[in-house]
């Protein structure tokens, strides 16, 4: 599943292409990802410039003048950016193409994920409103995440994967961060110390910006993307040694989602 630092990694992959270019076909190929594709999304776009890229969370956000085109890419899509036409593969739901002749195609094998348009504020969109701050951006600081976990009984795992504490932070990098910080993810997230919190989203910022800093995500072909081709510490490797201790990893489910930590290194 695309995590935030594939989306960032999208993002700065398509901006150098597609900033400054203007729509001049828009094909639908479905009606239905996640919530409906909107039919009018042809008349919406053909002719519009895109002015900039930005990222929400998990969320790519084309600034196209009168209004945003959004696009969530789910648990299996992803952008392809071709040099001109091609025949479009199964899963390939939504094309756009630009006055260079590029094509952006949208495919998603499970339809999970979300291409819509909305004229207003994007940040007020229903989707978006009620994200919390971006985890590399200057709110997300030590003093937030220990405000916010007060009294709070949830695993700690659990609310940093909230994207209504932090925006964007899944499970491969949760694993990962909790590993750097030395924290036990399944611990109430009311007993962490403030020094620990700092320590905690400052491990969050390196994980990312280093999976970012990596390319993280993108070999693309035709059918498959390869979204984590680099190696972790944690994540994955359940019953394996812990690269500082030795002892076996320990993996646990939480949240419904595989959870993988030492128990000697973390606490």
């Amino acid at each position: 599943m695309p995590e935030l630092p594939e989306v960032e990694v999208t993002r700065l992959r398509l901006e150098p292409y597609l900033v400054g270019r203007a729509f001049t076909q828009v094909v639908l190929r479905t009606a239905k990802l996640r919530l409906p594709v909107p039919a009018e999304l042809p008349f919406l776009l053909t002719g519009k410039t895109v002015h900039a890229i930005v990222r929400r969370g998990k969320y790519l956000l084309f600034d196209c003048g009168e209004g945003w085109l959004l696009v969530h890419l789910g648990m299996t899509g992803f952008l392809q950016l071709l040099t001109g036409p091609s025949l479009p593969g199964k899963h390939d739901h939504v094309e756009f193409t630009f006055d260079d002749g590029r094509i952006l195609r949208f495919h998603d094998p499970r339809k999970f994920g979300i291409v819509t348009w909305f004229s207003g504020d994007p940040l007020r969109h229903p989707l978006l409103a009620e994200i919390g701050p971006e985890p590399l951006g200057d709110t997300f600081v030590g003093d937030y995440l220990f405000n916010v976990s007060r009294r709070r009984k949830v695993p700690i795992k659990q609310l940093i994967m909230d994207s209504g504490v932090v925006a964007g932070v899944g499970n491969i990098y949760a694993n990962e961060a909790l590993y750097r910080a030395r924290i036990r993810p399944d611990r109430p997230s009311g007993t962490l110390i403030l020094q620990e919190c700092s320590e905690l989203v400052t491990a969050i910022r390196e994980v990312l910006e280093g999976s970012i800093g990596e390319g993280s995500s993108f070999r693309v072909a035709e059918e498959t993307a390869a979204y984590h081709p680099q190696s972790f510490k944690v994540y994955g490797r359940g019953g394996e040694p812990c690269f500082t201790c030795g002892a076996p990893l320990d993996e646990i489910r939480l949240g419904g989602r595989s959870t993988v930590f030492c128990t000697i290194c973390q606490r």
